[in-house]
């Protein structure tokens, strides 16, 4: 055993898997959204096109917005688990509603009823929060679940862009004629639908509750999915007791938490011998009430301080134009091109004409290359500058980016796919260091865990607001520049919103005033402390599991305490 605090792997991987549902159902649709709407007839007029595709991208958003904050308030009162696996059902439903979509209304209809489903975004960042619970570990923490964004993003584009127009594409195998034809793009929804599914039963049988309130409580899924793994991996040779069912991981998770000051164990359990340490069923444990430290319920202008807010308000910023950028770049690689000459610097029009098999791949390369940054660029980046300037690097350099960015459409065919790349590699390395940078200065700034999955709400709403006004007033934008020979002008506008998204980055600070919050040589020399008495246990004595008492003394010092003998750790992590 080591005395390094312990990460908490398998929860972010039963996250991670619940997680990876949404970007592919998200993300599926971009490769045909432009055909999809373009097959619903609603105008002769190709340039407005751009203007109803927004708005199908805007209806999630708009939606989302109208319930985050509720998601967030019900997920501080019932525990983060319902919620998620609510978001996850009402993200499965919407995608079948637009699968079937036969016109524009029924697909604003799908989209809008998988944002109002969906509380997702919020909750999974107050979940992550409450599951990393040593500052060390948040870099990290916080690159898994964009890093798993990016690799659904990989899989949902690839879908997106390869199963629809299936009797088009593949007419040997998708008969013309048949619910396909009808349909052209219902199987890719379907597919990400059993996606979901998946993920749903993942978060029913293996993801625990983190809510400090109702972690405790009975978890019949929890339950049942303990009973299959025994099942799969049913052995008749006792495990050790350091790595049956995480027992002692979970002791010392509880030892890490400031505000449970007593635990006590509420079952006999079998003994610990130092010849074959083996506990056959970990013992359950109940939190003494009358110990248990209460929190007043924090009142509004005391959760929203000013820095939570100026959190809030760089949320919904970076969402607007980014969420543009996702719809605009689609939209820029589907336009036909211009046989017009360019009356630089900004007078043109025109775009790539790729099919949707190449924007699907394109797609999925641009989330390869933002899980590369996610996972290897930014935990080096967020532990060297710290979130704060971080978060200031890449702001400086997003209006640059849309400025840029329409130019594309001017460069000789054998040098567009090579920019279109490096505009991709630009995005999704400032989007990678940015939306964690800005979550960890959240989750810091938060006066109390008791209203994380508010703040965290409040945020999401924050943002999912900005992201329905983004792509529908840049889809207006987008064409009306192109009827009047300016298809640049959407992107100088996202470059506008950037260039304001600087002014709440100003009064931004990187606080430590998160509760329950401990530094890594704390929790490592309790941590140490425990396995030294553990270890000592094991070798001398055999005692029942329920009569032992651990009580956390303060940040340097613990007692362990069974019958008619007392353990103290010292703040070295010896054991007295």
């Amino acid at each position: 055993m080591n005395g390094k605090a312990l990460f908490p792997t398998k929860q972010l991987a039963v996250l991670a898997m619940c997680r990876i549902c949404e970007p592919i159902a998200f993300m599926s649709i971009f490769p045909y959204v432009y055909y999809m709407v373009s097959s619903f007839n609603v105008t002769d007029d190709k340039a407005q096109i751009a203007m109803y595709v927004g708005m199908v991208t805007s209806a999630f958003a708009f939606a989302e917005c109208a319930t985050g904050v509720l998601w967030g308030q019900l997920s501080d009162r019932v525990g983060r688990k319902p919620v998620l696996l609510g978001g996850l059902a009402g993200t499965g439903l919407s995608m079948i509603v637009f699968g079937f979509a036969p016109n524009l209304p029924v697909a604003l209809l799908a989209r809008a009823l998988g944002g109002l489903l969906n509380g997702n975004i919020g909750v999974l960042q107050t979940t992550v929060a409450e599951v990393v619970t040593v500052e060390a570990h948040q870099p990290r923490a916080y690159s898994i679940m964009p890093f798993v964004w990016c690799l659904g993003s990989i899989i949902g584009s690839g879908l997106g862009g390869t199963l629809a127009e299936p009797v088009k594409n593949y007419p040997s195998r998708f008969l013309p004629g048949s619910i396909w034809d009808t349909y052209p793009y219902l199987l890719p929804n379907v597919v990400c639908t059993i996606v979901v599914i998946i993920g749903l039963a993942v978060g029913i049988l293996f993801l625990e509750e983190t809510h400090e309130d109702k972690k405790h409580e009975r978890d019949a899924g929890l339950e049942l999915g303990k009973w299959i793994l025994g099942k799969l991996w049913k052995s008749g040779v006792d495990e050790p007791v350091s790595a049956k069912d995480g027992y002692f991981e979970e002791t010392l998770s509880m030892l890490a938490d400031d505000g449970l000051p007593a635990y006590q164990s509420t079952e006999n359990s079998p003994t610990l011998s130092g010849s074959a340490p083996a506990i056959a069923e970990p013992p359950s444990y109940r939190i003494d009430s009358s110990e248990k430290t209460r929190e007043e319920p924090l009142s509004w202008r005391d959760a929203f301080t000013k820095q939570v807010i100026l959190n809030i308000v760089g949320y919904g910023i970076l969402a607007f134009h980014t969420i543009s950028f996702e719809q605009l770049m689609p939209i820029l690689m589907s336009l036909p091109e211009s046989n017009e000459a360019p009356n630089l610097p900004f007078k043109f029009t025109g775009g790539f004409a790729f099919s949707t098999k190449t924007i699907g791949f394109i797609l999925s390369v641009q989330g390869f290359l933002q899980m590369i940054a996610q996972i290897f660029v930014f935990p080096i980046v967020s532990r060297r500058l710290g979130s704060l300037r971080t978060f200031w690097l890449v702001i400086t350099a997003y209006p640059f980016l849309y400025f840029f960015t329409p130019y594309l459409a001017l460069l000789p065919e054998d040098f567009r796919m090579p920019g279109v790349y490096l505009i991709l590699a630009w995005k999704v390395t400032a989007q990678s260091l940015a939306y964690p940078s800005l979550a960890i200065m959240l989750a810091n700034s938060a006066p109390s865990k008791k209203v994380l999955g508010t703040l965290n709400g409040t945020a999401a709403s924050s943002a999912s607001i900005c992201r329905g006004f983004g792509p529908t007033l840049s889809g207006v934008v987008q064409s009306t520049g192109q009827s009047i020979g300016y298809s640049g002008l959407s992107w100088w506008a996202c470059a506008g919103i950037a260039f304001i998204g600087w002014i709440p980055s100003f009064f931004m600070k990187e606080e430590r005033r998160r509760p329950g919050f401990r530094n890594n040589e704390e929790n490592q020399d309790e941590e140490a402390g425990l396995y030294k008495l553990v270890d000592s246990i094991s070798d001398t004595a055999s005692i029942a599991a329920s009569d032992i008492t651990l009580t956390p003394k303060g940040s340097s010092r613990s007692e362990f305490q069974e019958p008619g003998m007392t353990y103290e750790i010292g703040s070295n992590g010896d054991v007295k």
